[in-house]
């Protein structure tokens, strides 16, 4: 790579079938832009970092790039996009390692690999959907199997909410205590029924990541079966209420949002909740069921439920408070793995959105 004494400041940004460039030169004009021999020349007059000037540099690329470039020149700056010969993520842009002192990040246009990933999938689902409507006719039977999926779970924990609202308004505390007897039978098949939301991204119905689903599913029922279900002890504490009204404060704003995404609807202010109540709700209802697993510890090893016999010489059981207290551990990780996940959708959420308005 050669640099010329006068140099534009350049930001760069990638996909994972194209370069961005951005260069820094306001009202350009003869402007020389091209690729040989992978090496992106440019040229051109203009007023630049170093005034108005002939300013010129030139990029070896890291990797093979197709020879045709689009340029655009506004009165601010120079945008320049390169295609790429291969669909990969690159490591770096250029060449050699040491980057050049012109060159630095567009923060503007900078997505990680992930995001990227995302964006692509989601312009690929845009530019195809026409398409993929007309070679698929039972595309209609999915939109309205997610839908009824959604609006019954919507109407499960609305019921859930509501009824918990009300007994609190009139009966106040005393209502903590008979939380389970009153609404664990629609919270059963309202969780019973989430199990879907492991089988619909597993099958291709949706597309989002399982592993997130599966870890928010199984975690929720194994608090509702294992520590609530089969612990009559634990069905009159206080804490089967915290539990239950956290798990249904979140979901009366999600299923909703995804009902309306069936339709190719968008509310803005529920779009807002959906991707901001979670930040509070979330960790305090990870909290709530942490304080429920640790009130049934005691219980467990009182009654010697769920233990698991081991030979004598070892010792009499393995008492199932052990495998609890591992859960609390794999618990709190789940809570870190799906809220690193959940927060990224949302920045990527309102970045497109901005992206768009912009």
């Amino acid at each position: 790579m050669t640099e010329c004494l006068e140099t534009p400041h350049v930001y760069w940004a990638q996909r994972h079938g194209e370069i961005y460039l951005r260069v820094e030169i306001s009202d350009a004009q003869s402007l020389s832009i091209g690729v040989e021999e992978n090496i992106l020349h440019f040229k051109g007059q203009g007023h630049g970092a170093k005034g108005e000037n002939e300013y010129e540099f030139s990029l070896e690329f890291l990797k093979p790039v197709k020879p045709e470039v689009k340029h655009k020149s506004t009165q601010r700056q120079v945008n320049i996009t390169v295609k790429k010969q291969e669909h990969v993520w690159w490591d770096r842009l250029t060449k050699q390692e040491k980057k050049p002192l012109f060159l630095a990040p567009d923060f503007d246009r900078w997505l990680d690999e992930s995001d990227a990933e995302m964006e692509l999938r989601e312009k690929e689902e845009k530019m195809n959907k026409i398409s993929i409507e007309s070679r698929v006719p039972f595309l209609g039977l999915k939109k309205g199997f997610l839908f009824m999926y959604n609006l019954v779970q919507f109407l499960g924990y609305s019921w859930i909410f509501v009824n918990m609202t009300v007994r609190l308004f009139i009966l106040g505390q005393d209502s903590f205590y008979d939380t389970f007897h009153t609404i664990a039978d629609v919270m059963y098949f309202c969780q019973m029924l989430a199990i879907m939301e492991v089988i619909n991204p597993a099958v291709g119905l949706v597309k989002t990541g399982i592993m997130p689903a599966f870890i928010q599913v199984m975690g929720r029922n194994f608090i509702l079966f294992v520590i609530f279900g089969t612990l009559a002890d634990m069905q009159n504490k206080p804490v089967v209420f915290f539990v239950f009204y956290l798990w249904s404060m979140i979901e009366i704003f999600r299923y909703p949002f995804y009902m309306l995404v069936c339709i190719d609807t968008e509310w803005k202010l529920l779009t807002w909740l959906k991707y901001t109540i979670w930040i509070p709700l979330y960790p305090l209802g990870v909290l709530a069921e942490a304080v429920a697993v640790i009130q049934s510890i005691p219980i467990f090893d009182e009654t010697k439920l769920l233990s698991i016999p081991v030979p004598k010489a070892i010792g009499t059981s393995l008492s199932f408070s052990f495998i609890l207290q591992l859960y609390l551990v794999i618990m709190f990780l789940g809570l870190f793995i799906n809220f690193r996940h959940l927060f990224k959708q949302r920045t990527r959420r309102f970045r497109t959105k901005k992206r768009k308005a912009n």
